[in-house]
Order: C-alpha cells, then sequence, then structure tokens
C-alpha cells in the first residue's frame, strides 16, 4: 500500500476546511503535522531530462563524459536496463548513469541536479545511491583485491620504470600509498574512536595505492578516525602483495 505523499495531504486538509469537516485549530494541527522538514523545490515545473537536447560541449563540461561514451559506459559497468529503487522509482540505465556523473563531477547537492532531471531531491538520493551500490557490487572487489587485470608482472614493470624514469632513486617502485580523510558528524558514542588528532576532526579514513597512471588499485577502508596510517596498512594486507610483486 503507497503512502500518500505530504502534498496530497495538504490538498485533502484544504479540502475538509474550506467544506467545513475541520475546525481552524484542527486543521492548522494537522496541516504542521504533515509538513515535510525537507525544503520544497518545484522540480515538476522542469522538463524530464533528455539527452538529445544537450550538445557535446555541454556533456563534456557538466558530466565529463563524451556523450555518444554512456551507451558503452553502462555496458561496461553492466548497468541493468531499468534501475528500480527500493520504494519503487524506476530510471532508465542511461538517465541513472548521467544522475551519478554529474553528482560526481564536482560537488554539487541533490537540489542542484533538479533543473538537469526534473526529479525530487528523494528520487535523485536514492538512483544516485542505487547505482553506486550496483557497480560497488559488480565491480567492488577491483578495488577491495588485488585486480590481476591492472596488477600483472607486465603491467607492474612498465608502473615502475614509468616511476624510475621521472627520477625516483627506486627502480621496484610501481605505486604509491595515499590516505583519506573523511570528516563526519560528531557521533552521540564513542567520539573518541572516531576523533582525527591530526586533522582534529571526527572521521572516517580510507587508504588507497595510486598507480602512476592515476588509477585506483587498492581501496582499504573506512576505519575510525583515530587509526594510525600504518596499522591500516598492515591490517590490509596491501603491503604482503606489494612484497610479492614487487621487483627485485
Amino acid at each position: 500500500m503507497r503512502m500518500a505523499s505530504f502534498k496530497s495531504v495538504h490538498d485533502l486538509l484544504l479540502i475538509g476546511f474550506h467544506e467545513g469537516l475541520l475546525d481552524e485549530e484542527e486543521f492548522l494541527l494537522l496541516y504542521q503535522q504533515y509538513t515535510s522538514l525537507n525544503a520544497e523545490y518545484p522540480y515538476t515545473s522542469y522538463p524530464a531530462f533528455d539527452l538529445e537536447l544537450k550538445d557535446e560541449v555541454e556533456c563534456k563540461t557538466e558530466f565529463r563524459v563524451e556523450k555518444n561514451d554512456i551507451p558503452g559506459l553502462a555496458d561496461t559497468l553492466r548497468i541493468p536496463e531499468i534501475v528500480k529503487c527500493y520504494q519503487g522509482t524506476i530510471c532508465g540505465r542511461e538517465e541513472a548513469s548521467w544522475i551519478l556523473l554529474k553528482r560526481f563531477a564536482y560537488p554539487c547537492r541533490y537540489s542542484d541536479l533538479i533543473p538537469t532531471f526534473g526529479r525530487s531531491v528523494p528520487e535523485l538520493a536514492m538512483i544516485n545511491n542505487k547505482m553506486i551500490s550496483l557497480i560497488f557490487d559488480i565491480h567492488g572487489h577491483r578495488l577491495t583485491e588485488w585486480n590481476h587485470q591492472i596488477l600483472h608482472p607486465e603491467a607492474l614493470e612498465t608502473y615502475a620504470t614509468a616511476v624510475s624514469n621521472k627520477g625516483e632513486a627506486l627502480t621496484n617502485c610501481f605505486a604509491f600509498v595515499d590516505g583519506m580523510v573523511r570528516q563526519i558528524c560528531r557521533p552521540g558514542k564513542n567520539q573518541r574512536v572516531v576523533y582525527n588528532g591530526h586533522k582534529r576532526v571526527h572521521a572516517l579514513k580510507f587508504q588507497s595505492v595510486a598507480l602512476p597512471n592515476g588509477i585506483i588499485a587498492n581501496l582499504y577502508g573506512p576505519v575510525e578516525g583515530k587509526m594510525h596510517d600504518a596499522r591500516m596498512l598492515g591490517e590490509s594486507g596491501v603491503y604482503n602483495n606489494m612484497r610479492q610483486f614487487a621487483f627485485s
């Protein structure tokens, strides 16, 4: 059974008050009770997303992807033809891909996407999160496990040569370990566990192995913000893999 939206409830309350079914006190109480805490955006005044209305320059600028590359990207990522969210919202895979790309092209709020896609903030958020889950479920192992497609011996030798040619003293350095501290809201409990003393914020930490071509070869996390980088490296198992595949 589908729940009525706040707008439909508001309309019913107005009709009930106009016809005398509710007095002023009842109307005000119910109207406030069924008022959304989120800002209301006029998303219905914008047309649905139509890729044909955008030219090549707009696509490259707004989404950082060529207009004609999306079908191939969706095939490669194995995105289903219809992306369905848990509460029933459906979206074609190409539009869902554009929503994901727009969201990650540069920092923006979901409300900033409304003029482009003509959808409400909750819909945009659910579609974006669904796409992230789909991609991670299918391809997450490429980051969380040793990826032999980009970390086979021949590729590692190419990476090490590129690093050495840039002036590095080591001839067997093929990747760089880097950490990321992502700030979070202060939790109500166990605040010290996620407090990062270096950045002085409550946070979650990630650690990645970046290749010379810019691709992330391995991603570990999230872990509590207080954890030291050296401990993260030991627990991730990346160091042992590097020793196994590094060149002598």
